[in-house]
């Protein structure tokens, strides 16, 4: 995998800013008691981190953690199977918890996720997905705060990779010759 590959522009930096702000409005006007934000490790870290900076600047100060799940190990297709690498260390008895991630595309790490802190004892797990690709929906389940319904393509950029490549671009896209 190189890194000069051409990659189509989907999302640009300045849509993307827009739809965390109002992601980040739209979980201040839901009114979360004791938030705690479950960042879905490793592609959602720039959504996550940018999203709780929106939380902040909508007035709210949520808790920030991370669990690490895969499901893809080194490919491009779920293999059906999530596996926990690292899991929460806060308690999340009576608390709302969000779970963020980057795509929501079969819906088993979102939903054996979800499941996980709901067992734990949260009073409410909701779940924000920069992107949605319900074409490959498996699970029962849909975000509560979406970015984008994305088409049905490899995404790269703003912490999403392929072959551990294109985290850091500051936009969402598709390398041209991905195959589905």
């Amino acid at each position: 995998m190189t890194t000069n590959q051409e990659i189509a522009v989907l999302y640009d930096e300045d849509a993307i800013a827009e739809r965390v702000d109002a992601i980040a409005h739209a979980i201040a006007a839901a009114k979360p008691q004791r938030l705690l934000v479950v960042a879905v490790l490793k592609g959602s870290f720039v959504f996550a981190a940018d999203l709780i900076r929106a939380m902040h600047r909508a007035g709210l100060a949520p808790e920030m953690e991370f669990i690490h799940l895969s499901s893809y190990g080194a490919g491009t297709k779920s293999s059906g199977t999530v596996e926990i690498l690292r899991d929460i260390e806060s308690d999340v008895s009576g608390r709302d918890v969000l779970l963020v991630d980057d795509i929501l595309e079969s819906g088993r790490t979102l939903s054996y996720a979800r499941d996980l802190i709901a067992s734990r004892g949260a009073m409410s797990v909701a779940i924000a997905a920069l992107l949605d690709k319900p074409g490959h929906r498996v699970a029962d389940l849909q975000a509560d705060y979406v970015g984008f319904t994305c088409p049905d393509k490899f995404v790269v950029g703003y912490g999403m990779d392929a072959a551990h490549a294109f985290r850091q671009l500051p936009y969402i896209g598709c390398l041209a010759e991905a195959e589905q």
